[in-house]
């Protein structure tokens, strides 16, 4: 009796509407799942169309391409003995369904529908799809004719059914699935379904990939039975990056998973399971076995095909494994850096054009684009993709070139420039030289006095009047104005050079510009609209302060780069107020009234635990009360909150940014709030001043009542009374 199955998970770098390219990895990797002696193979989310088409899943176009893909597979040699399962759309009965479609030599077995939708911070599934309703139904598809002449079948079930082999059964779960609380791993499980896929599309963000795997690990070991995890990965076309991670899990060990981060973009893993291992673990758990009497079956959809070979005894079964888990540095180091090589190839740009400032956030961008350089030396080199490859010589406009070094390669596709004034300090100056030095970027220097003159002159000549920074007895206005007008001077000059620069260099093409606001600073809304955080994508707009804090102490001493102790080492600051005596009198967090370690806790409470000011401040007060009195704590608060509601337009034109942290303030995609408010929340602010009147009473009530005990203690003394 068989009882051995080799399974298979692809995590593949789809691209929304990319069908010709989609189609080729998906091919590539039933290819080497079939290599790899499986009889299963499942995929992720929506791969056939790409998970992120968004308002394109309204056209009928999509919906055509998808089923057209379809045939393809069906139609394709190496799909022969081998059961495929891929996700795609599918319109029925005039309402759009995200689906599973699995198929076995060119019939097709079921089509199954998503049953719960993702909906929270990234996702509107239900704006382009409906969940399926239907629990343990089925109903009549009709198929296409293309799809018809290719399978003879007219009709196939779609709804909620599980397969029938000869040996096991199959259920499936389409991503949030597995998040909800009430999962149907579980009643399949209860049914007797043995293997469980999941094909997802599930985001990277700091600190979130162990989430994954408890998960599967979780669902198994409570319910038992081999649970395969297939994820997307890369930039398909948004800000999100699909983390990969996919994984096989057995009985509550993780057997085997794929990278987080890499550049690859077909990656399958296989694991012979043994299916007694999973009846023997079920019929150990009783409580479970009692329970499962009593389930309710699903509509079984049966085949006759076994996944087991007829002779099993020497296959060798997959054992637990353990997991690589990142660090956030690492992740950092990885996860924008793979992002940012998918937003490059794809673009058909020459490289990147980034201001160098010789901060933190603008270094901590240039040493993730040198990471990245890195990655792709490493996979040329030790891989030999040639896939990469190619896109490297297309990238750099050379047929014969091949990366030596990270250092080599970033001086080919990635510009820096720093943009001097008469109130930047020479320490700043070298920093930023010496971090190009070390990563090999392709350095200018240039000064922009005379283009903020020139502009300023023509304010002078139209008004009569010239402005002056406060410290030379200008007002606020004046001296926000002079600030401004250098920082939005450097955006301009950075997409001319962005344009030009490879001219000048005798290469085709133009460079994307790259920003570098952190995200605490896009929730403060300290940036200057279109200044030079104003870019095409910017690899660290959601990454917080502190994080990249802690990613440059590690890159330092993982990329060998001592320069960057420097740069941790130095206060930060924009260098857009005069110097005082050659030195930097301007700081950041002085300039925002409030550190970044209280910006990331602002931004917490906002989003992730969806707090008002009234309710911030509610938590605050304790939180904080070693440090703060409550009217402190009102007063952070509030500040916080004007400083918000003043500077949330800035949102609207903030520069996509690779979403990483939950607290992310960007409001065209994750966050959706207003832009426009009323700054001084009149009613919540009474609220908080009312309450900090009664904490306020309550310690004067608590300081009279401790004096009179100590009055009566003293008199009781004075008298010789013994308490």
């Amino acid at each position: 009796m068989g009882r051995k199955v080799t399974v298979a998970s692809a995590t593949l770098n789809q691209w929304a509407l990319d069908f010709e390219g989609n189609l080729d990895r998906i091919l590539q990797s039933i290819l080497e799942a079939k290599e790899m002696g499986a009889a299963f193979r499942t995929g992720p989310e929506l791969e056939i169309c790409g998970y992120s088409c968004q308002d394109h899943f309204y056209e009928s176009d999509t919906y055509l391409h998808s089923w057209e893909v379809l045939a393809e597979l069906l139609s394709a040699p190496l799909c022969k003995d081998i059961l495929v399962d891929v996700g795609m759309p599918v319109m029925h009965k005039n309402i759009a369904y995200n689906c599973r479609v699995i198929f076995l030599n060119q019939k097709i077995l079921l089509i199954r529908p998503k049953k719960i939708l993702a909906e929270g911070g990234n996702y509107r599934e239900s704006r382009w799809f409906s969940s399926w309703k239907k629990d343990k139904t089925i109903e009549d598809f009709y198929l296409p004719r293309m799809i018809t002449s290719i399978t003879g079948q007219k009709i196939v079930p779609i709804g909620d059914a599980v397969i029938s082999t000869l040996d096991t059964c199959i259920g499936f779960e389409i991503c949030e699935e597995l998040w909800c609380p009430d999962s149907p791993h579980i009643p399949m499980s209860m049914d007797g379904v043995e293997i469980i896929c999941n094909g997802s599309g599930s985001h990277a963000e700091l600190k979130k990939n162990y989430i994954l795997t408890d998960l599967v690990k979780n669902a198994t070991m409570k319910a038992g039975g081999c649970y395969i995890f297939s994820n997307l990965r890369g930039c398909d076309g948004e800000r999100i990056y699909f983390a990969g991670t996919s994984s096989i899990t057995l009985n509550g060990f993780i057997l085997t998973t794929t990278k987080q981060y890499s550049l690859e973009e077909v990656e399958v893993i296989i694991a012979t399971i043994d299916l007694e291992d999973i009846r023997c673990y079920r019929n150990s758990l009783r409580s479970r076995t009692h329970n499962a009497s009593n389930s309710q079956s699903y509509p079984r959809i049966t085949i006759d095909f076994s996944l087991s070979p007829e002779n099993d005894t020497t296959l060798p079964t997959a054992q637990p494994s353990d997991i690589i888990k990142l660090t956030p540095q690492e992740e950092i180091a990885q996860g924008p850096a793979c992002w940012l090589w998918d937003y490059l190839r794809r673009s058909g740009q020459g490289g990147f054009f980034l201001p160098l400032s010789g901060g933190i956030d603008s270094s901590s961008t240039a040493v993730i684009v040198h990471s990245m350089c890195r990655l792709i030396v490493e996979n040329v080199q030790k891989c030999g993709d040639p896939k990469i490859l190619s896109d490297v010589r297309r990238i750099v406009a050379d047929t014969e070139y091949i990366p030596k070094s990270a250092q080599e390669l970033c001086n080919r596709i990635l510009v820096t420039c720093y943009m001097g004034t008469e109130n930047s300090s020479k320490e700043t100056k070298n920093r930023a030289a010496g971090l190009a030095a070390a990563i090999g970027s392709y350095h200018l220097h240039i000064v922009v006095d005379k283009a903020i003159n020139a502009c300023l002159e023509i304010f002078s000549t139209i008004t009569g009047l010239f402005p002056k920074f406060a410290s030379n007895g200008g007002c606020p206005r004046q001296n926000m104005a002079l600030q401004n007008i250098q920082a939005r001077i450097r955006m301009v000059l950075s997409y001319l050079f962005a344009q030009l620069v490879l001219w000048a260099r005798g290469r085709p093409g133009g460079l994307l510009v790259l920003g570098s606001a952190n995200v605490d600073e896009a929730l403060r809304g300290y940036m200057t609209k279109y200044d030079c955080s104003s870019a095409d994508i910017n690899p660290i707009g959601g990454i917080s302060k502190t994080d990249l804090r802690g990613f440059i102490e590690y890159a330092k001493v993982k990329f060998n780069i001592p320069i960057l102790g420097e740069i941790y080492s130095a206060p930060p600051t924009a260098e857009l107020e005069p110097l005082v005596q050659g030195k930097i009198a301007q700081t950041d967090e002085q300039d925002m009234g409030m550190t970044y370690s209280e910006l990331s806790q602002f931004g917490r409470l906002r989003k992730v635990q969806n707090c008002g000011p009234f309710s911030m401040y509610c938590k605050l007060v304790q939180t904080w009360s070693d440090n703060c009195t409550p009217k402190q704590v009102a007063e952070k608060v509030k500040h916080f909150f004007r400083c918000y509601a003043i500077n949330r337009h800035k949102m609207t034109v903030l520069t996509p940014s690779y979403h990483a942290e939950c607290y992310s303030p960007d409001d065209n995609r994750f966050d959706l709030r207003p832009f426009l408010y009323r700054a001084n929340w009149s009613w919540q602010f009474r609220s908080i001043d009312k309450q900090v009147d009664y904490l306020n009473s309550l310690k004067r009530s608590s300081s009279s009542s401790s004096n009179i005990s100590k009055k009566l203690s003293n008199s009781k003394i004075r008298t010789g009374v013994t308490v």
